[in-house]
């Protein structure tokens, strides 16, 4: 008799080519993995961003932490039919983020710049800018270290929320026949008790990546077979890799 195949749910988009890690790594251990965000995005309106006394035209430079925020700045601009002037500065917290602002504005001819995914590098770049006026562009959700330094950092700075992050409809998932189930961020287990809130893990396994991930987790009462990323494994395919082949 052929072994059940382990059901893993990844909770994020499906991979957009036909071999990732991921793939790779149940075509060589036969197991069975599903995607499904269990978040998603959604624009601020208009109306919010008045409501909240945001004017975007009085800020000098901009803090972008992600795609996201490249995407949500610039719609809200186009709604509001604000043109974004030249002069403006963008802080980014990498190479990425930077490179994607070419989607909306000149690159070559903008005074842009970047840290190397960390945030306390950028604060130290935005200090030699202390006559600009910061306009932080965040989600709902945002992580309190990125508060806490541009607060000590004395930068003159607000925060402005032009996207949020809300909980995916999963009401046609079949959360009990799954093996294994591996979270991302904190709002994906928000999303997992939002979605079944009699939900038991019971036999269920865990696997979570990153710290914040790992504590929501714990306090949550979850049982983690799996933390990710360490220095043996800084992704999590390689981190279930290690796993099933040593439990198989």
């Amino acid at each position: 008799m052929a072994k059940k195949k382990l059901k893993i749910l990844i909770s994020q988009p499906a991979p957009a080519g036909l071999h990732s890690p991921f793939t790779d790594l149940a075509d060589k251990l036969n197991l069975n993995m599903s995607f499904q965000p269990f978040v998603k995005v959604e624009g601020e309106t208009v109306k919010n961003i008045r409501i909240k006394k945001i004017n975007i035209p009085s800020y000098s430079a901009l803090i972008l932490t992600s795609r996201n925020a490249v995407n949500h700045y610039f719609r809200i601009c186009d709604e509001m039919r604000i043109t974004v002037p030249n002069s403006m500065k963008y802080f980014c917290i990498s190479e990425a983020v930077s490179y994607y602002l070419q989607k909306y504005i000149a690159y070559r001819k903008r005074k842009i710049y970047s840290s190397n995914n960390d945030f306390g590098e950028l604060v130290e770049i935005m200090k030699k800018h202390e006559n600009d006026n910061f306009l932080l562009v965040s989600s709902n959700f945002i992580k309190e270290d990125i508060i806490t330094q541009l607060d000590a950092s004395e930068i003159k700075y607000t925060r402005g929320t032009f996207f949020k992050t809300v909980s995916s409809d999963l009401s046609k998932l079949k959360i009990s026949k799954f093996d294994f189930l591996v979270f991302y961020t904190p709002r994906d287990i928000d999303s997992l008790y939002e979605n079944f809130p009699k939900f038991e893990q019971k036999d269920i396994q865990i696997a979570v990546f990153g710290k914040t991930t790992y504590e929501y987790a714990i306090q949550k009462g979850l049982h983690i077979a799996i933390a990710a990323p360490s220095k043996e494994f800084p992704s999590m395919s390689m981190a279930l890799h290690s796993y099933f082949t040593k439990t198989k």
